[in-house]
């Protein structure tokens, strides 16, 4: 039925759900990453220790977080900012550069997990390196990547293992039968991965071993027959 408005109209209003008006409210008040966010006074963050054959002294890396949404279910840990300190000076100039430029693309917000894969492509034209248990290292950015990848997965921005179940599982059977052979059992070996062992173009480990005429790598299970 039609009403015949008599007054003057002074202003109006959309009449809403209740229950979408709420849900609405809520997802204005969910605080997101960008780079006017203040920074806290005091900030969560882990400390990693990074010793390479090209540095004399170590390099400590520190990546601090914040705490988004904090006590509510879109509570969210993102990285904040990153300092490199050494006693080493080699190296100064452009590591405080990198930091910078680094911190700065953290509290832009959005996905940073491109950082990982983009430092692990840096290459050291005087060649790189192999860390403890046979992981190679191209560059020591790359090595500062490496660590970056391993603080984003520890808050949860890069979700998921390297393998999954059924990849562990043929690792580790993998593994056994290796331990096993008669190749290894004729030698002393400590190290993590065999003696020999190649250089996996997948997870760039020292870990690929010739097994029943197939090259298979013993740390992501890659194997070149398939």
């Amino acid at each position: 039925m039609a009403i015949k408005i008599e007054n003057k109209i002074i202003g109006y209003e959309v009449v809403k759900n209740e229950a979408d008006a709420e849900e609405n409210t809520k997802a204005s008040n969910i605080i997101h990453m960008h780079e006017k966010l203040e920074r806290p006074d005091m900030l969560l963050g882990s400390s990693y220790k990074v010793k390479t054959p090209l540095t004399e002294h170590a390099l400590y890396v520190t990546i601090n977080d914040i705490v988004l949404n904090p006590g509510t279910e879109h509570e969210l840990r993102r990285p904040f900012e990153i300092f490199i300190n050494s006693k080493s000076m080699d190296h100064f100039q452009w590591i405080v550069a990198l930091t910078r430029i680094i911190s700065a693309v953290f509290r832009k917000g959005g996905d940073v997990t491109f950082l990982v894969e983009e430092l692990h492509s840096v290459f050291d034209p005087r060649g790189g390196y192999f860390k403890r248990g046979g992981k190679f290292m191209p560059s020591l950015v790359a090595e500062i990547g490496d660590v970056i990848d391993h603080h984003l997965r520890l808050i949860g921005l890069i979700k998921g293992d390297r393998l999954d179940e059924h990849q562990k599982q043929f690792v580790e059977a993998k593994r056994r039968e290796y331990d096993r052979s008669p190749e290894q059992k004729a030698g002393d070996n400590t190290e993590s991965f065999p003696e020999g062992a190649r250089l996996c173009t997948k997870c760039h480990t020292k870990a690929m071993i010739q097994m029943d005429g197939c090259l298979t790598c013993l740390n992501c299970g890659d194997s070149k027959c398939g």
